[in-house]
């Protein structure tokens, strides 16, 4: 249950700091509204690291799928713990993603555009294409995994480190919010790099129940990309940092 709790309190936090900075971009009448990219991409990776550094120390935050069953592949986590960690964090983001909500109610109603009330909680592609798409968000993510299994183990070698506990304390949150920066600013332009299948789909389902007005459909015929391709990419990116034996 302390396990549980942690990845759904972690991933409601990434969502709420996450989501919400996109929420103040994009929403009418807002203090950041139209402040661009740089500032979406650097919200989520402090909402990356933040998150990480809460809960951390208790779950190893994974705060995303494809982070989860990577360390199961290499053997990090038992796959008993798997659906515990999914479904803690599929919670966390609906919570999170309502949270946004919440905090910028009245800001809906300001918004004409309705793609833009949808961006706030999920991903699109820039250019709908969704075998590309699926590609890009593969790619995004095993950059992803492949960085914090390589931050985690600087300590030691994948033998010897517990790699869950290594990349969630010190200053290694830090250095993985800076590496979601970085995929954001170079990887994010073709899909928004939703990176993280809870990430994605938790707060679509937010998008589909919540009274928002003027909102548009959630978008269910691209949806599952930003689910299967960080799955794949995930796993990718483990198995490639295991066979290069770093």
């Amino acid at each position: 249950m302390e396990i549980f709790l942690a990845e759904l309190v972690g991933t409601a936090l990434l969502i709420l700091l996450g989501d919400g900075v996109v929420a103040n971009v994009v929403l009418g009448k807002t203090k950041g509204n139209n402040s661009g990219w740089i500032v979406i991409t650097a919200g989520w990776g402090m909402a990356v690291a933040v998150a990480v550094y809460t809960v951390g120390r208790i779950s190893g935050a994974h705060l995303n799928p494809a982070v989860t069953l990577a360390l199961a592949s290499l053997g990090q986590l038992s796959w008993g713990l798997v659906p515990l960690y999914l479904g803690a964090q599929m919670v966390g983001a609906f919570l999170g993603a309502v949270l946004v909500y919440v905090s910028y109610h009245g800001h809906w109603k300001e918004t004409e555009d309705p793609d833009s009330k949808l961006a706030v909680f999920c991903t699109a592609p820039a250019i709908l294409n969704k075998g590309a798409n699926l590609v890009t968000e593969a790619i995004g993510t095993a950059v992803l995994v492949f960085g914090v299994l390589a931050i985690g183990a600087n300590a030691g070698t994948i033998q010897e480190v517990n790699l869950q506990a290594a990349f969630s304390t010190a200053l290694n949150p830090l250095l993985v919010g800076l590496l979601v920066f970085s995929i954001g600013l170079s990887l994010g332009g073709p899909t928004g790099y939703a990176i993280n299948p809870a990430r994605d789909l938790g707060p679509r389902i937010a998008h589909a129940i919540l009274p928002i007005p003027g909102k548009r459909d959630s978008d269910w015929g691209y949806s599952w990309v930003p689910v299967i391709g960080p799955l794949l990419g995930g796993v990718a990116g483990a198995l490639l940092f295991k066979a290069l034996g770093f």
